[in-house]
């Protein structure tokens, strides 16, 4: 038995599940699964937040409609709780513990027992915070329990025919705020503003860090002799000082998940 069909097996056994679902390339792997699974006892539900970019939810809302997933959206307040909004090192708990709290009501409005979400075995070895708020509503990762890789998920994906095989690793806009700096709803959109920018002009993997009158842009590696050119970064300039920045850069290491992270792996040494 395949990895595949290790995945579907279990998730049948499950009889009605919500899937946490962002439209990223694991989400829609998973969500797609349940759907060959258990049809319309698997429903996609994608968190109604501000840290989440609305072409994301745009294109989660696409997919869910092409492969006939059923898909809600639900309004979730993360930015109401002050151990949120402070944007301390385990703030991505804090935004789990929110959804999975929404989850859990809608679930038992429509009686469904099980949540999953799309952890994958190579997510176990990063940072994240979130993992521990999966633990403890119950959360289950039917990815992990199949044993599949962000690897073997775009490889599924691709053979599929899901048009998210090769998505761009994406986390949530507040990712962009180096922790200690508050997250706000008008600091993420300026971040969510730049990279829609970005993305019209052509860039494909790629972060805009926020450091108050500093933006730092991240740029694939293959991506930065693009970026580098004069001509690229006069538009860059005008793009991010129209968005409010004083200071425009670039980060010469280039994109790299989790970089705002660097600094607790300083302050573990």
């Amino acid at each position: 038995m395949s990895k595949q069909d290790s995945l579907i097996e279990s998730l049948r056994r499950m009889g009605r599940v919500i899937v946490a679902y962002s439209g990223g390339a694991d989400s829609a792997y998973l969500a797609w699964a349940a759907k060959q699974a258990l049809g319309d006892n698997a429903i996609a539900v994608t968190a109604d937040s501000a840290s989440i970019p609305e072409s994301h939810k745009r294109d989660a809302e696409a997919f869910a409609r092409q492969f006939g997933i059923r898909h809600q959206y639900i309004k979730t307040s993360e930015f109401d709780n002050p151990d949120y909004a402070k944007n301390a090192p385990d703030r991505c708990f804090h935004c789990k513990d929110e959804l999975f709290n929404v989850l859990e009501k809608f679930g038992a409005e429509q009686g469904i027992e099980h949540i999953i979400y799309g952890v994958n075995k190579d997510d176990l070895g990063d940072y994240r915070p979130g993992q521990r708020a999966a633990k403890l509503h119950e959360v289950a990762a039917p990815l992990v329990e199949a044993g599949l890789t962000k690897a073997e998920i775009r490889h599924f994906s691709r053979e599929a025919g899901l048009p998210t095989w090769d998505r761009p690793a994406a986390a949530c806009l507040s990712s962009r705020i180096p922790y200690g700096t508050p997250v706000t709803i008008e600091n993420v959109k300026q971040v969510e503003q730049g990279e829609e920018e970005m993305k019209a002009l052509g860039f494909r993997q790629f972060r805009t860090r926020y450091h108050g009158e500093i933006v730092r842009i991240e740029v694939a590696p293959e991506e930065l002799p693009k970026a580098l050119s004069v001509e690229m970064a006069g538009k860059l300039t005008a793009i991010f000082k129209r968005l409010g920045y004083k200071y425009v850069t670039l980060d010469l290491e280039g994109y790299r998940q989790g970089s705002l992270n660097e600094v607790l792996k300083v302050l573990s040494v």
